[in-house]
């Protein structure tokens, strides 16, 4: 880094009232927050791949009466 950028960076950081290291771990946190992370990308791409099909589903009213039936079979009523 040259001294000329590492003064305007303490600059930066004296006018937040902030010494360097603090204003250099700060920006660090904000940065590492904006940046996507490596799950969320390949969640997304699942998800787009997923949608590219078409899969028939019965009425979510049919649906939910299957789904109490086979809890009430399972209970021997």
């Amino acid at each position: 880094m040259r001294d000329a950028e590492l003064r305007a960076y303490q600059r930066l950081a004296q006018g937040k009232g902030m010494v360097l290291s603090e204003w250099v771990r700060q920006s660090l946190r904000e940065s590492a927050r904006a940046e996507p992370s490596p799950g969320r990308e390949k969640k997304i791409a699942s998800l787009r791949a997923a949608l590219r099909h078409s899969f028939p589903a019965p009425d979510i009213d049919q649906m939910l009466e299957e789904i109490s039936a086979g809890y009430l079979q399972g209970t021997g009523r």
